[in-house]
C-alpha cells in the first residue's frame, strides 16, 4: 500500500511539472475595463497565429475581471511581449514613460488615438517624444474580422518587452485595418 501511495505521488509531481508546454515567442496580456472571457482570448489567439503562420508563436493571456495591481504586476515583471488595456490606462501609465515606439509598425494617422507625447529618459529630464505608441483595437482586422468590439482596448509595447523582433512582427499584424 505505502509504495502505491509512494508511487501516485511520483506521478503527480512528475505531472505537475510538465505544464505549459513550450513557451511562446510573444506572450500577450489582455485587460479590459469590464475582464475578458477567456473564450475571447483563444479565438484571438487562433486568428492571430493563423495571420502569422508558424512563427513567431503567440499566446494571448485574458483576465475576467480588470485589476490595476494585477495590470502593475504584469508590466513589471517583462514577460508580455504586448499588452492591450482601456485607452485610460494607457494614456496614464504612458506619462511614467517606457513604451516602445511603433512608428516601424504602423501610421500614426491611422491611429491617432495611439499617437502620444510621452517622457523620455525618465520624467526628470522634462524631454518628451510625440510617437505612436498603441495601436487602438477597434477597427483592425485582428477585431473586426473575429467580430469583436475592440472599442476603447489599445495595444502597446512595454520597453521590458524580451524579442522585440519578433515582437514587432506581431504588431505589425495586429495593426492591419
Amino acid at each position: 500500500m505505502r509504495g502505491k501511495f509512494m508511487l501516485i505521488m511520483l506521478l503527480l509531481l512528475v505531472l505537475a511539472g510538465c505544464g505549459g508546454g513550450p513557451k511562446s515567442d510573444v506572450p500577450i496580456f489582455m485587460m479590459g475595463a469590464n475582464g475578458i472571457p477567456t473564450e475571447v482570448g483563444d479565438k484571438l489567439q487562433t486568428a492571430l497565429q493563423a495571420k502569422l503562420g508558424q512563427a513567431p508563436t503567440v499566446n494571448v493571456q485574458t483576465v475576467p475581471i480588470f485589476s490595476m495591481e494585477k495590470l502593475i504586476v504584469e508590466i513589471a515583471a517583462g514577460d508580455n511581449g504586448i499588452i492591450v488595456v482601456p485607452m485610460e490606462q494607457f494614456k496614464a501609465i504612458g506619462q511614467q514613460g517606457g513604451y516602445v515606439s511603433l512608428d516601424d509598425a504602423a501610421k500614426g494617422e491611422d491611429y491617432p488615438e495611439g499617437v502620444l507625447d510621452l517622457p523620455v529618459d525618465g520624467k526628470e529630464s522634462g524631454k518628451t517624444e510625440k510617437h505612436l505608441y498603441g495601436i487602438p483595437l477597434e477597427k483592425t482586422k485582428w477585431f473586426t474580422e473575429q467580430k469583436l468590439n475592440g472599442k476603447d482596448l489599445v495595444a502597446f509595447v512595454p520597453a521590458n518587452a524580451k524579442n522585440q523582433d519578433k515582437v514587432m512582427q506581431v504588431i505589425k499584424v495586429i495593426a492591419e485595418k
